[in-house]
């Protein structure tokens, strides 16, 4: 990082969790100054923010835009906008904003110029009711419906992209999931179709615009003209730096020393993840590591402080060892590249989880006095309430799963990475299944040659979905569509086992 540029300190405690609540993470100005230059650099007369909040771009076109531009806005949040006052924005600043959902209750009218932070409030925070009226909404808009997973910002930008008018320029910054998740084939492909996707701007660990929040952003310049073949993709790696704005206000011809840019093919941007670095466009006979695997989610108990147990505290409540299964459960407690039955001792002894509580469908009467005691305190805890929980009949039986010879551990603040599981544990929902589609011993040895082979791991940028720090996330589709590195692939010794596990998933 350059020493001239200093981060501010993140909100933490109650602070940062009534802006998670909200989505709120404020626009810094030097982020700020250069999306405002870039969609008044049309000649725009008014910018609009859909998500006004404490007026980071109505400050940035105070010092970056003519006087004369006109403020144009919505905010749902009106406490929000005391914090634009205290920011120095005047009343007439503020004439123009409108106290409305701009998604579900939008203005009316086309603008020339959309500018936005909008709320980060992921899927799970929003009601059914809620996302039943937004996936209506997308599906209307784009002809298909979004995925469930999609939050909030997503439809900001599918609301703002609808209102945008011809010729006008957007700039939004989001999360790395708007090109990362589930839905983002689908948003892409409309979005190229029907927009020229002028610029996107990624950012170092070092420069990131929310240090402390676990997100990864980017800056997407978006215009209402004829799509074309390309774009400009820059990195951006000194955090405060003026050069952003620079860049974005030569219309991305002027080159910089902290931000990194190229030309990138629309094409190829959209099948790598335009939140990623360039890559070749991979030969569609590339093996994945779906064609030698499956991969599953370890288990969900919907309540791990009752259902995770040591096996201490199993033995304390009396239940027998039929009803647990070794079990391991966040990514910290398997450090190393193998868990094994030494492993789980260690854990035992400095008092971790390491057995899953796995009651089955029998009646409650069936289990032994001691299990009916403990099932009892479970539904006196109100468990069978919790929303996973209640989904099951009965409430108390457990997911299963058939110990993966190797897990996955896919989120987490040391990198992604392959374990093999010589305890043949059962994990849960902080590492996935790995199930090679050959079972033979040599198989599985490998499989493992491959996945334990810094080139596999590399390509988990390739398809896993970016956060704050480094950290990635891979769900099991996406993990399925691992390449795997073709030199290794070729090797006669892998070669031969993965060639029968393709052979065995085509049957």
């Amino acid at each position: 990082m350059n020493p001239k540029r200093h981060q501010p300190l993140p909100p933490s405690g109650p602070d940062r969790e009534v802006l998670r609540q909200k989505g709120q993470f404020w626009t810094p100005p030097w982020v700020a100054d250069a999306m405002v230059g870039y969609v008044t650099g049309g000649g725009a007369c008014s910018i609009f923010d859909p998500a006004v909040g404490a007026g980071a771009f109505f400050l940035a076109a105070r010092r970056v835009a003519p006087p004369e531009l006109e403020l144009r806005g919505t905010e749902i949040d009106p406490s929000a906008l005391q914090g634009a006052r205290d920011s120095g924005l005047s009343a007439s600043d503020l004439s123009l904003v409108e106290i409305r959902d701009f998604v579900l209750d939008p203005p009316t009218g086309r603008q020339p110029a959309i500018v936005a932070n909008p709320p980060y409030i992921r899927h799970h925070r929003l009601s059914a009711a809620t996302k039943g009226l937004l996936r209506e909404f997308g599906r209307r808009l784009i002809g298909t419906p979004i995925d469930g997973r999609a939050g909030l910002h997503v439809y900001f930008l599918l609301r703002a992209l609808e209102l945008l008018d011809h010729g006008g320029r957007l700039a939004f910054i989001m999360p790395a999931d708007t090109v990362e998740g589930v839905f983002a084939r689908a948003l892409w492909q409309w979005i190229s179709h029907h927009f020229r996707v002028d610029a996107v701007v990624t950012f170092s660990h070092q420069a990131t615009p929310f240090p402390g929040v676990d997100t990864n952003a980017l800056v997407f310049m978006i215009s209402a003209n004829a799509p074309i073949d390309d774009l400009a993709w820059g990195y951006c790696d000194v955090w405060g730096t003026n050069e952003l704005r620079t860049w974005v206000e030569s219309e991305f011809t002027h080159n910089t020393r902290d931000v990194k840019v190229e030309r990138r093919s629309l094409a190829e941007a959209m099948e790598t993840g335009l939140s990623r670095p360039p890559q070749p466009l991979l030969d569609p006979l590339t093996p994945r590591l779906g064609n030698c695997a499956t991969v599953l989610r370890g288990i969900a108990t919907g309540a791990n402080e009752f259902f995770f147990l040591t096996r201490r505290r199993a033995r304390e409540v009396g239940i027998p060892s039929d009803l647990l299964v070794p079990a391991i459960g966040r990514t910290r407690d398997a450090p190393e590249a193998e868990v094994s039955a030494e492993h789980l001792d260690v854990l035992e002894a400095n008092n971790r989880p390491n057995v899953l509580f796995s009651p089955d469908a029998r009646r409650l009467e069936q289990f032994p006095e001691a299990v009916q005691e403990y099932l009892g305190a479970g539904l006196a805890m109100g468990l069978s309430k919790r929303a996973l929980i209640a989904s099951r009949r009965p409430w108390y039986r457990m997911e299963t799963r058939k110990p993966p010879p190797f897990l996955f551990a896919y989120l987490g603040r040391r990198n992604a990475r392959f374990i093999r599981n010589r305890a043949r544990v059962v994990p849960l929902t902080g590492f996935l299944c790995v199930y090679p589609r050959d079972p033979s011993p040599e198989a599985e040895e490998a499989l493992w040659r491959v996945l334990s082979d810094p080139r596999t791991v590399a390509n988990l940028r390739i398809v896993g979905k970016s956060y704050g720090s480094g950290a990635i996330k891979v769900e099991p589709r996406a993990l399925e569509r691992l390449p795997l590195p073709s030199p290794l692939v070729r090797e006669p010794g892998i070669a031969r086992v993965l060639d029968k596990s393709a052979e065995s998933a085509e049957r």
